[in-house]
């Protein structure tokens, strides 16, 4: 899924695993995992029975410093093999959007990991210019410890 040409902030950062995309593609879009690559999440618990298809619901658990939360997120893109795709607060609400897009490449994959932020999350709404900037900047390292992660995990 490609990022919105209008964003408040938008990070990418890319990485060849030697691994399938479909291989790949069940490493991220399984959420309850997700703590173990990212420097952020600790993980997630899908809602209602969900199981990563589009349109389905999880509570992403975070740790940052002595600050922890849960949001609410539902999934936007889920083909498998290519792009899964989930955005804090939902697709209705618009605000955060993560993306990890697979493409084959002679020996395995490109995973791409995006993120951009299109409407302030109620975190976010009260963070001065300055901190919020210092976010963006921390997720822009945080996306690129993430799918080294990932693919460390791929690749064994």
């Amino acid at each position: 899924m490609q990022t919105p040409s209008v964003t408040l902030a938008a990070h990418e950062a890319s990485i060849e695993i030697a691994a399938s995309p479909e291989a790949v593609y069940d490493l991220v879009s399984d959420v309850t995992r997700m703590g173990e690559w990212s420097p952020e999440s600790t993980g997630a618990d899908w809602i209602d029975g969900g199981t990563g298809n589009k349109g389905d619901w999880f509570e992403g658990h975070n740790k940052s410093g002595d600050n922890d939360w849960t949001r609410a997120c539902q999934v936007a893109a889920a083909e498998p093999g290519r792009d899964f795709t989930f955005v804090v607060g939902g697709v209705e609400d618009n605000c955060t959007w993560w993306s990890y897009e697979m493409e084959p490449v002679e020996g395995g994959t490109r995973l791409t990991e995006r993120w951009w932020l299109v409407n302030k999350t109620p975190g976010v709404q009260g963070m001065s210019q300055e901190q919020f900037e210092g976010r963006a900047a921390f997720t822009e390292t945080m996306l690129k410890d993430t799918i080294s992660a990932i693919k460390a995990a791929a690749e064994s």
